[in-house]
């Protein structure tokens, strides 16, 4: 915000933001450039939420390599070492998981916010 004006984002901006940061952050641990993205979603999402979470990535600039789902990359870290996968299918609890990170982005976004802008907007219930 500046004099007043009120910035508004669409999901796909925030995701991006969100993509964007995550992306800096592993290239400062790796201590390297990544080229390449994995981006995993909830297992409940439809083709719409799908193609959103691809445009974040177009927003965002990485080059989104795949989207695939939680369960899916969950089961290829858990064999990482087999080199090669084939998912023939997923099943499961399409709403468990993911909360936790949802809570810890929603409370760095807090913070920033407050920051950045002096605005505290953890008490706005259409904020969060």
């Amino acid at each position: 915000m500046k004099d007043g004006e009120i910035k508004v984002f669409c999901p796909e901006e925030i995701s991006a933001m969100v993509l964007t940061k995550m992306k800096e952050t592993a290239e400062a641990f790796l201590g390297k450039k990544i080229k390449d993205d994995v981006v995993t979603v909830p297992g409940n999402l439809i083709h719409k939420h799908w193609q959103a979470t691809k445009d974040a990535g177009i927003i965002a600039g990485p080059n989104v390599a795949r989207i695939i789902n939680e369960p899916t990359a969950a089961a290829i870290a858990y064999g990482l070492d087999k080199k090669v996968f084939e998912v023939l299918a997923t099943n499961g609890d399409t709403h468990l998981g993911g909360e936790d990170f949802d809570q810890r982005i929603m409370e760095y976004f807090i913070k920033f916010i407050k920051k950045k802008h002096g605005k505290d907007i953890s008490t706005g219930n259409r904020a969060l």
